[in-house]
């Protein structure tokens, strides 16, 4: 189906390479033409990673969550890496996922839209291009898609091969996941499916199974009544990712019979960055002519000027579900940053879905040189997110987290009181500190206490 979306949405005179046309920043400079041309000609001939029909049911439900009638949780690790392409990892991404989105369907009393921050994201965007260790200078470590983190000039050199590796991984993670979710392991009947061991002292874990236990007692109890509902064995999953490269981007754009245009078949959700969001840049050009729905992050330094006309280039029909603005401003910024942003969306009319990412606004270094995040920050940006929306009458429509299922040690704070020295004993992250488990399930219970105090 088309989900209604008229033609006039469809740039005539747009192209997959028109961006190339453009500036675009956070480029790996290959060395080789020849071989780059190659790469992304082979990329071009294997089979997309996605469909246009997930694209467009998800753009459908995006609208409903601008609506207020769904809620979005979008979720996962900063940068993915080629190695952590194993079961255990991915399984354990969707298993937070999955109890988040239970915690938040079950406070919300509404559909939980599951958006993961994976099969993808394999790329960085990098302060400078270069890093110089004790007088040598090789290029920045731009996440798998581009080059290796080791810092030899080998593993540094950007690699056109490293495009056709990650779809590789991007299909294996893509199917893995479809496998376990055709396969009940979203299962509403089936929660402990979804336990991860290393948590099974957390100090949530009791007010959780107390809940799972509540949400089980009203299935066995409908079902008496109806039968079985086939509905709750299966939930709705999509991917997303920072469409960061551009050639690896522009060899999945697609056009497909019966639907008019092009789509981006590497991923259900791309999203711009706040480093790429130029109005007149390579990134904007390419995604104003894909029929995805698109993000981007909006940063406290962006002016009601600026974003105005973004939205403009963007979204020039005002296309339901189309345009998501993930708001970043840190804890110490959003209360004078984002009002008056969101009073000059509202006032223009625009049709935009807004949702927080309490994360990377709120990124700081340790003494002892980790990057780190406070729990404390993230808690109160979001905190204060939906007071201002609901000061200025417009509406939180979802999250954008940094998580993992992973037993890491990475951001300070939370259930267990993290500080500091604890950074030492499981900080694993390439890039960025996400939240742990524990901290994923603590936020998700935050919003929904946030939200039912009528804040929402």
């Amino acid at each position: 189906m088309n989900a209604g979306l008229p033609d006039a949405s469809v740039p005539s005179y747009w192209v997959p390479d028109s961006w190339q046309q453009r500036e675009a920043l956070q480029q790996p400079q290959y060395d080789d033409a020849i071989e780059l041309a190659a790469a992304g000609a082979q990329l071009a001939r294997l089979p997309p990673l996605v469909t246009s029909w997930e694209v467009l049911a998800l753009k459908q439900s995006l609208a409903e969550a601008q609506d207020g009638k769904r809620f979005l949780l979008q979720g996962g690790d900063c940068a993915e890496s080629f190695a952590d392409c194993t079961s255990p990892i991915i399984s354990n991404r969707l298993k937070v996922l999955l109890q988040m989105s239970l915690v938040l369907v079950h406070g919300l009393k509404k559909p939980v839209l599951r958006v993961g921050r994976f099969a993808g994201q394999y790329a960085k965007p990098r302060s400078t291009d270069l890093e110089v260790r004790d007088g040598v200078s090789l290029p920045s470590f731009r996440g798998d898609l581009v080059n290796g983190p080791e810092f030899t000039a080998a593993a540094r050199r950007p690699d056109p091969q490293r495009m056709i590796q990650a779809h590789a991984h991007s299909a294996l993670t893509m199917n893995f996941v479809r496998a376990l979710i055709d396969g009940g392991f979203a299962d509403l009947h089936h929660p402990e499916y979804w336990d991860l061991a290393w948590v099974e002292h957390s100090p949530l874990a009791a007010e959780y199974r107390r809940m799972v236990a509540g949400i089980g007692d009203s299935l066995r109890f409908m079902e008496t009544l109806a039968g079985p509902i086939a509905g709750f064995s299966k939930v709705d999953f999509f991917t997303s990712h920072e469409a960061l490269l551009l050639h690896y981007e522009q060899a999945l754009t697609r056009q497909v019979p019966r639907h008019p245009g092009f789509f981006n078949l590497s991923t259900h959700f791309p999203w711009i960055g706040m480093r790429t969001a130029a109005l007149d840049g390579a990134h904007v050009e390419y995604f104003r002519g894909i029929r995805n729905p698109i993000a981007v992050k909006v940063g406290p330094t962006v002016t009601p000027a600026q974003l105005l006309p973004l939205i403009d280039a963007l979204n020039p029909d005002d296309e339901p579900g189309r345009l998501t603005l993930i708001h970043r401003m840190g804890n110490a910024k959003i209360a004078t940053a984002l009002p008056t942003l969101l009073e000059a969306v509202k006032r223009e009319g625009r049709r935009v879905l807004w949702v927080a990412d309490p994360m990377h606004g709120n990124t700081e270094s340790t003494s002892n040189g980790y990057k780190t995040r406070r729990f404390d920050n993230i808690r109160g940006e979001l905190d204060q997110a939906f007071d201002i929306h609901a000061a200025v009458g417009t509406r939180l429509g979802g999250v954008h987290l940094e998580l993992t299922g992973e037993d890491v040690t990475e951001c300070m704070g939370g259930a267990r009181d993290l500080s500091e020295t604890d950074l030492d004993r499981a900080y694993k992250s390439m890039v960025d500190p996400r939240l742990n488990y524990e901290q994923s399930l603590e936020l998700a219970m935050l919003i929904v206490r946030k939200s039912v105090g009528g804040n929402s």
